[in-house]
């Protein structure tokens, strides 16, 4: 036994050596620009007209429209507005990043003078449409704004785009019509700014690409070494720490669960949660000041895809580390149970094949990336005009992706949840169930379930599906349409809103980071939609229930201390009541940890499921939320 400790212990320094190394390579780079670092992001793919030799008439005038459009190019600009970076050495990358932005700043201003519509032209059209009546037509946009040089067509395009809901419209004054030019021009030439210079979200990837380029120094010259120092010690001291459970008595310990700093919003957990949290907002919005840790797997990235990491592959790598090394945490502690034995390989397989290798497989056979087992709304931006275009242009796989992803919604959802209830998704394929099932199993127990959580609970998940529905909505219409509003409301500004707020702040930030504080569900349960569209299957058309045996609860608390959704389960226990509420995913914790086998999960016949409970008998206090 004090071998097994020792083996453990040893297990434990060697992991944290590898998570310190981890951390301490954030640091421990210089940054240095060279303009090849610009040129490789911002060069590549901008069109540089030449002069055609078969027309000699024409040349001098082709050479000339060459000249100004490399001179207006991204590249030039920011090249030009960068270059007192060129050759600075920067000993940190927040000073370099600092200088960058500036660069990108001054850049933007440049190109907006160049390609924006200014306050003369406006006046020219407000001037047009009091002339026509004060009524709105593109034609009158197209007399004002008439010359072919490139600056000019890409404004008409843009305003034409953007005006396309004012066609006819008749205005009763000069000053409502140039109030409502205003504010379209406003959102044009940002959107011109951001399509011909570097937009914010642009201006992200960029940053992370360009301050990868520029890193020089140890970390630079000795990836791979890095990367088996990091990440060999802490999954071989992980697994150390691990493997030897299963010399003890199978059964589940949760002893002293309640006194752990780690499991129990102790210093521990709380010194965890705030790394995850960290981890998460810089990973989300500022990933240009990771570059180091994103470098650590460019070896791993150029073997399976061909290509160098981004902060996303970083991500992938690591959350699939996460679920295949807590997997087998799992395996030790459930090993008693057939079922959880199953539904964790389960999601480790799904993880590691479906979500990990084979959309970047698919990337290094030149296919759109793509996660098979990624269902909309979850995969909230399935139905975007760029993704439905990039899966129709890349021929019959991609037509095939398009369709698939359809079938997942329609019919693969109700069916499956019709058979098999939530569980078929949220434990057993869903990558978020999979880590939360897996690294967030030792804090099931920090769930809340209370009634006032539940209140709180169906108006949030529910909430956030009918924002993902309407949202979904206007981009299907943008692409049909190619209108940028709907309704007067710009669909990619309310997109934007619920990427920043849902997919990354609530989805990541909250989602995972805070596990050590209330829980391992905090997103299944109060912010994913295909959870919320699962739930209400379950909960009103499925033959899926937990059974209780109300005669056999000694009322121990086990099942509902335990439950991650925040279900009182011993309240329906004690009344020998189904239990169908549509938050519970199924993952048969509380029946492995019920001391008298009074819970079974089942998928029975519809009849009798919502049956009133045997002991109390009485409809006025039944549940069946």
């Amino acid at each position: 036994m004090n071998k097994l400790k020792s083996i453990r212990l040893l297990g434990l320094v060697l992991f944290l050596l590898g998570f310190g190394l981890f951390n301490s390579v954030f640091f421990m780079s210089n940054f240095q620009l060279a303009k090849e670092a610009i040129r490789q992001e911002l060069a590549t793919g901008e069109e540089i007209a030449t002069p055609n030799a078969a027309q000699p008439e024409t040349a001098e005038q082709d050479t000339e429209t060459s000249s100004k459009r490399e001179e207006n190019s991204t590249y030039n600009i920011v090249s030009e507005e960068a270059q007192q970076m060129m050759g600075k050495l920067y000993g940190s990358q927040f000073a370099f990043v600092s200088d960058l932005q500036e660069g990108f700043d001054a850049a933007n201003i440049r190109i907006k003078e160049i390609y924006g519509i200014t306050e003369a032209e406006i006046d020219e059209l407000v001037s047009a449409v009091v002339a026509n009546d004060l009524t709105y037509s593109a034609e009158v946009v197209k007399n004002s704004l008439g010359g072919e040089d490139e600056a000019t067509s890409l404004k008409r395009d843009k305003l034409l785009a953007y005006t396309g809901w004012m066609e006819g419209k008749k205005y009763g004054s000069e000053d409502e019509i140039r109030n409502q030019l205003q504010t379209t021009v406003h959102s044009v030439n940002n959107d011109i700014s951001g399509e011909k210079g570097i937009s914010r979200y642009r201006a992200k990837s960029l940053k992370t690409s360009i301050v990868k380029a520029s890193t020089i120094g140890f970390i630079a010259q000795n990836t791979l070494l890095v990367f088996l120092l990091t990440f060999g010690l802490s999954i071989g001291g992980a697994l150390m720490y691990i493997l030897p459970k299963a010399k003890e008595l199978p059964g589940i310990k949760h002893n002293g669960i309640f006194f752990s700093a780690m499991k129990n919003r102790g210093w521990i957990g709380i010194l965890l949660g705030t790394f995850l949290i960290v981890f998460y907002v810089i990973l989300y919005f500022y990933p240009y000041y990771m570059t180091n840790w994103i470098m650590l797997v460019d070896p791993v990235s150029y073997w399976l895809k061909g290509s160098p990491a981004g902060e996303f592959f970083l991500y992938g790598f690591m959350y699939t580390l996460a679920i295949l090394v807590m997997g087998v945490r799992m395996f030790m502690k459930y090993r008693h149970s057939n079922y959880h034995l199953i539904r964790t390989s389960s999601v480790m397989f799904f993880q590691l094949s479906f979500a990990f290798l084979i959309p970047e497989i698919l990337i290094r056979l030149s296919y759109p990336y793509y996660d098979f087992k990624n269902i909309w709304p979850l995969d909230y931006d399935f139905f975007f005009p760029s993704s439905i275009s990039e899966l129709t242009a890349a021929g019959g796989l991609g037509t095939f992706m398009l369709f698939w992803g359809i079938v997942l919604v329609l019919i693969a959802v109700p069916l499956f949840s019709y058979i098999y209830g939530k569980r078929w998704y949220c434990s057993w394929v869903c990558g978020c169930g999979g880590l939360a099932e897996t690294l967030g199993d030792p804090y099931r127990q920090l769930s809340d379930k209370s009634l006032k959580a539940w209140r709180i609970e169906r108006w949030m998940v529910h909430g956030v599906l009918v924002f993902a529905v309407l949202m979904t909505i206007g981009m299907i219409y943008t692409f049909f349409t190619e209108s940028g509003s709907l309704l007067g409301i710009p669909t990619y500004s309310v997109a934007e809103v619920y990427g920043f707020f849902i997919g990354a702040g609530f989805a990541g930030v909250i989602g995972t980071g805070f596990y050590p504080l209330m829980g391992n569900r905090v997103w299944c349960r109060f912010g994913c939609p295909l959870a919320a569209y699962i739930g209400l299957v379950q909960r009103f058309k499925s033959r899926f229930r937990i059974t209780t045996n109300g005669g056999q609860c000694i009322s121990c608390g086990n099942c509902s201390t335990y439950c991650e959704m925040g279900i009182d389960v011993r309240w329906y226990a004690q009344r020998g009541q189904n239990i169908v509420r549509s938050s519970c995913v199924g993952c048969g914790v509380c029946a492995s940890v019920c001391p008298r086998g009074v819970l079974k999960l089942e998928n029975g016949k519809e009849e009798g499921r919502f049956g009133k409970p045997i002991l109390i008998g009485n409809d006025s206090v039944r549940v069946e939320a």
